[in-house]
């Protein structure tokens, strides 16, 4: 993209598609971002995977039935939710595995539905992603469904907040652990649609990882990891889809790019907890802390 003009760069908005996949890239980017703090927060990101691939044979079987893609990944998360409490209640399967037989099983299952589905579209671009083709209909989809999952995590942000730093007081003060739970989950589950569009069931996990485990290296206030990780996952998305446009690449992967790297730069770099500062700042104590020689 080196030395493009200004009218080269702004090409893009020239097209209604590439409006449509840039609206939806930023609104998938802002809820998953904003989520995505709470699941780094709690321990939840192979969580935040499961549900995102368990909801591929809900969303399947919504399009063969004419439902909202919505009503069948909603459906299916919380199945998947229960079906991992039913697996590792059994007390001798660790969580990990129950997560891993019930979001491999599902996921499967979604695959298996897809090849046998007759279509007039492509249900392959649901595991992969079809950013550039997204719809007006799906525009407004993604518009609705994030907005009330963005309203609902503003509104709860203050339990769920709570809940992630000592379920126990949440509990003693007369919250519901468990329905909080089940309002992250069931936003887990919606917003897996919404990311979806843009970029396929199989790069979900990393919208929904990334920004907040970025913004937990850059910062040590869960406020300010409110606002990094969303605006963060926003600019990645822009630059993904943009650089997709120019450079003739996939734009769901190119999003996922961008976030890596940032990432890869925050791990590096961050002040507080980057490789880079910490090594200088044990260098530069291990300088000041060396003994003096003891003179003969």
């Amino acid at each position: 993209m080196t030395g493009l003009s200004p009218t080269e760069l702004l090409e893009p908005l020239q097209y209604a598609f590439m409006q449509r996949a840039l609206l939806v890239a930023v609104l998938a980017a802002l809820v998953c971002g904003l989520l995505s703090c709470w699941l780094v927060l709690m321990g939840w990101s192979l969580m935040g995977d499961a549900v995102s691939h368990a909801v591929l044979p809900g969303v399947v079987l919504a399009y063969v039935v004419g439902a909202p893609f919505a009503l069948g990944a909603v459906i299916f998360g919380a199945g998947a939710v229960g079906l991992i409490g039913v697996v590792r209640g059994r007390g001798r399967i660790r969580d990990d595995a129950a997560i891993g037989v019930v979001f491999t099983s599902l996921f499967a299952l979604g695959l298996v539905l897809v090849s046998v589905t007759p279509s007039q579209v492509d249900l392959g671009h649901i595991v992969f992603g079809n950013l550039l083709g997204v719809s007006t209909a799906d525009v407004v989809q993604v518009l609705v469904v994030a907005a009330v999952v963005t309203a609902a995590l503003l509104v709860k942000r203050r339990d769920l907040t709570l809940l992630a730093f000592d379920p126990t007081h949440a509990h003693a003060i007369g919250l519901s652990p468990r329905r909080l739970e089940v309002l992250l989950l069931g936003a887990l589950a919606l917003t897996s649609v919404v990311a979806l569009q843009a970029v396929g069931v199989v790069l979900v996990v990393a919208l929904l990882v990334i920004p907040g485990a970025t913004a937990r290296l850059l910062t040590e206030r869960f406020g300010r990891m409110l606002v990094i990780a969303p605006g963060l996952a926003v600019a990645c998305a822009l630059v993904g889809v943009w650089s997709s446009y120019l450079l003739d690449t996939a734009s769901g992967p190119s999003i996922v790019v961008a976030l890596g790297i940032c990432f890869t730069m925050a791990f590096l770099v961050a002040p507080r907890h980057g490789v880079v500062p910490q090594a200088w700042r044990r260098r530069r104590d291990g300088r000041t802390r060396r003994p003096a020689a003891v003179s003969g």
